[in-house]
């Protein structure tokens, strides 16, 4: 069997045509489904990528994204910049705004942000059959019918794919920057907890009675991202 050792081939050749229907239906591969905000996010990825001129990106922190939020848009940002947790190249300001940066190593960047008049009309411009399934599915998890789990799915796509549609100019705020980015991450290596035996980042890692023990077993509080956001957890 030949490995491919480019996965990022396709997407790529959706970059350079500037397909963006492609790219969102890659995106909805990550994200599981399709939705308006999803779209946003391969939108202002694709715009930023045109806008510095990348069309490759092979996850080696060349290019860094630092996004201000971490709801739907993020994915659709992660798929079109390359950019990602796993790969370092990913850095996430807790700030609320949907709009993220788009970063060389020499510090030329371009942020793209959704505009607020555009964030405040958005209900209006989605059908009300949508809006009433999303709040009662998606904003307030009501029990729902397989019917209306899959009408709301449909609406959602057909709003997802509207959302390529509309002017740039209506919908976004596209800024030339010249950011900090910082150094390129190290690789830490690891050492062995001595209560319960799992390996753990060296630099996580605590000192009891002498020896080695992650956050966990040390009973420390760490740092928690989920939907609200980062918080600190125990």
């Amino acid at each position: 069997m030949i490995l491919p050792t480019q996965p990022r081939t396709a997407v790529e050749l959706f970059i350079r045509a500037g397909d963006i229907h492609s790219l969102l239906l890659k995106a909805g591969e990550l994200h599981g489904h399709f939705c308006p905000f999803l779209a946003l996010g391969v939108r202002a990825g694709l715009i930023a990528m045109q806008a510095l001129g990348v069309q490759e990106n092979p996850g080696m922190e060349d290019v860094v994204a630092i996004l201000e939020c971490n709801n739907c848009f993020s994915d659709g940002v992660q798929v079109v910049t390359g950019c990602t947790f796993g790969n370092n190249a990913l850095i996430y300001r807790d700030v609320g705004k949907t709009a993220f940066t788009l970063a060389r190593r020499n510090g030329e960047a371009v942020r793209v942000a959704l505009r607020a008049d555009f964030v405040e009309g958005f209900r209006s411009r989605i059908p009300e059959e949508a809006n009433v399934l999303f709040r009662k599915i998606v904003q307030e998890h009501q029990e729902a019918t397989p019917e209306e789990r899959a009408r709301l799915n449909e609406l959602w796509t057909e709003a997802s794919f509207r959302q390529l549609e509309i002017p740039q100019e209506e919908v976004f705020i596209v800024q030339r920057l010249h950011v900090e980015v910082p150094p390129r991450s190290r690789i830490f290596a690891s050492v062995r907890c001595a209560l319960c035996g799992e390996s753990v980042m060296e630099t996580r890692a605590r000192i009891k009675d002498g020896q080695p023990v992650c956050i966990p077993c040390a009973g420390d509080a760490h740092y928690r991202l989920d939907g609200y956001g980062i918080s600190v957890g125990g």
